[in-house]
């Protein structure tokens, strides 16, 4: 039964795994949509993004068996826990990738970003599809030096974020409001695809160290230079 019991955490986050491989995916062809206006593009990130919620949706049955048939404890428990609130996030990331490919093909046969900003979101997309990977490496491996480095990525994505704003606001701005408020909302759902990756990183470091999370003491942690917190319990 523990043989049993154990294969079925390692399939959640196996799930897991493989769900940021189709939001990485999905976000990566809604910038392609989206910066080439390519409406067939968009209309299949949009249409797969059921793909995802069926992933979630058995992450979460798969949690619920768990917790009814062996009661898990410890570092079981957080692992069930954290699965639940990460498949959320994850799910919020897809939904983002999907929202970003409905611009697109809002504004389809044209394009929704001004060439000025084309480089921002070109880099954007780049460092969306870069937190995500590193997301499901965090997951795969339980590293939480890694779960470090999506918080730098993070702040990559945040100097970007600032950077379109200051594009915007620029008495250069010849664009019109209508095409302010596609790119502040685009900009946004980027921003935020990031902000729940950072979130994801640090249920992991939960689940690793049993603490309350903190990315910074998690990378001294992670290179030895601080003792495994009080209260670790290991499965």
């Amino acid at each position: 039964m523990r043989e049993v019991y154990h294969e079925q955490l390692d399939r959640v986050s196996d799930d897991l795994v493989e769900m940021t491989h189709l939001v990485a995916t999905a976000m990566q062809n809604a910038t392609k949509s989206l910066l080439d206006a390519d409406l067939h593009l968009a209309e299949a990130v949009i249409a797969g993004d059921i793909l995802i919620d069926d992933v979630a949706a058995q992450v979460e049955a798969d949690c619920f068996q768990v917790s009814a048939r062996q009661q898990p404890v410890a570092t079981d428990l957080r692992i069930v826990v954290a699965a639940l609130r990460i498949s959320a996030s994850l799910e919020r990331m897809g939904d983002l990738a999907a929202h970003v490919a409905k611009a697109a093909r809002m504004r389809y046969p044209a394009s929704a970003v001004p060439d000025e900003l084309r480089p921002t979101f070109e880099e954007m997309g780049n460092v969306a599809y870069d937190v995500v990977t590193k997301t499901g490496l965090v997951i795969s491996t339980k590293d939480v030096a890694r779960a470090a480095d999506v918080a730098h990525t993070d702040e990559d994505m945040d100097r970007l974020h600032r950077q379109m704003f200051r594009t915007v606001l620029a008495p250069t701005w010849s664009h019109g409001v209508e095409a302010a408020v596609d790119v502040t909302l685009l900009s946004r759902f980027y921003e935020r695809f990031a902000d729940h990756a950072v979130t994801i990183a640090k249920r992991v470091v939960y689940v690793a160290t049993g603490e309350p999370y903190n990315l910074v003491d998690a990378t001294a942690y992670s290179a030895g230079r601080l003792d495994r917190p009080a209260g670790t319990t290991s499965r």
